[in-house]
């Protein structure tokens, strides 16, 4: 098949993309800059420009496709965030349409199931681009994952670098939901898997095999990492103070981290795991968690020296962000006490 991938270059897209091109498709991906140096396996793929904002080049991005990846998600901040989101998809539909494109595959977030009301901006935002999609002649596969474990990915490096950077993991009392993370490379195999799979339009809810309290994740990372992190429950702390502590101590984008840790008042977990039957292989089995974090810390400096073709995608690539993969040199307790000022200044009057 030939294939669309939007965010090729992003964490989950840069492993995506040589799995489809092993499977034998052809694979076409986006870029907002042509003059600049394209991912390792530029060479293998065709590029062309394209601004998801952009109409025209959305239309002619989704020319002569069979299928396409949707993996783009406004999680910059803003008050225009989710409008963006909703053009952006609204482009990517009508190209479907006016080009009879068969499938789309759209990877989103876990939405837990309570009154719209109750959900995070951003995880409405997500709701509302795979109805977007979803509307489509097209036969539209949404995945919906909680936390992506793996070098790199955004929910892995908030758990990994505050659980480096601070000796006391501080729990507030509600973050006491239920989480089910997944190993990327089971969430990019159900990616492969979706695009040829015999179904109609519908989404899934893709986890790991084990689910738990957000807290025990943080403790489980720090015994596998060989940390000892004790825990203490705070009670009375607000989401907006707990995500700019957390974005604070983090080299994740802040307003990335504020908009994760809103949706912790849920259960992140899976309603339904029909994934494992339509989506993976028969006898696949998936990562356990203790195994999904000894493989997600490797050592960047090995990594930058060794083949990505060939390295395991649970680990650094060279396309991550700048900020995963260990973070910044500032000592502990410099970072520390800095958050720790940013948060006086964020709660008391002036």
């Amino acid at each position: 098949m030939k294939v669309l991938v939007t965010g090729a270059t992003g964490y989950v897209g840069g492993r995506l993309v040589p799995r489809l091109l092993d499977e034998g498709h052809e694979v076409r991906t986006t870029t907002h800059d042509p003059s600049k140096e394209g991912p390792w396996f530029s060479d293998r793929v065709e590029t062309v420009e394209m601004d998801i904002q952009d109409r025209d080049q959305v239309d002619a991005a989704v020319e002569g496709v069979d299928a396409v990846y949707y993996l783009i998600h406004g999680m910059g901040g803003g008050d225009d965030f989710a409008q963006k989101d909703r053009e952006a998809a609204q482009h990517v539909a009508q190209a479907l349409t006016k080009h009879g494109t068969s499938r789309v595959v759209y990877l989103s977030g876990i939405v837990p199931p309570v009154d719209e009301s109750e959900l995070s901006e951003h995880i409405s935002s997500r709701l509302e681009v795979e109805d977007i999609l979803s509307s489509t002649p097209a036969t539209a596969i949404t995945l919906r994952a909680a936390v992506l474990i793996g070098s790199g990915s955004t929910s892995f490096e908030i758990v990994r670098q505050v659980s480096e950077r601070m000796p006391l993991q501080t729990v507030p009392d509600w973050m006491n939901s239920d989480v089910q993370p997944i190993a990327v490379v089971d969430a990019v195999e159900a990616l492969v898997g979706a695009l040829t799979a015999d179904v109609g339009t519908r989404s899934y809810d893709i986890g790991g095999p084990e689910r738990l309290p957000y807290a025990d994740l943080l403790d489980r990372y720090a015994t596998v990492a060989g940390l000892e992190r004790p825990q203490v429950e705070v009670p009375l702390l607000p989401t907006d103070l707990v995500g700019f502590l957390a974005g604070s101590l983090t080299d994740v984008p802040t307003p990335t981290v504020e908009a994760l840790v809103e949706s912790l008042h849920h259960d992140m977990v899976c309603g339904e795991e029909d994934f494992r039957r339509d989506l993976l292989p028969e006898g696949y089995v998936l990562v356990g968690l203790d195994e999904s974090f000894r493989r997600s810390l490797g050592d960047p400096r090995e990594t930058s020296a060794a083949d990505p073709a060939t390295a395991d995608p649970m680990g650094p690539m060279p396309q991550d962000p700048s900020w995963a993969a260990g973070g910044d040199d500032q000592p502990l307790l410099a970072k520390a006490a800095d958050t720790v000022r940013g948060a006086v200044d964020r709660v008391l009057p002036d």
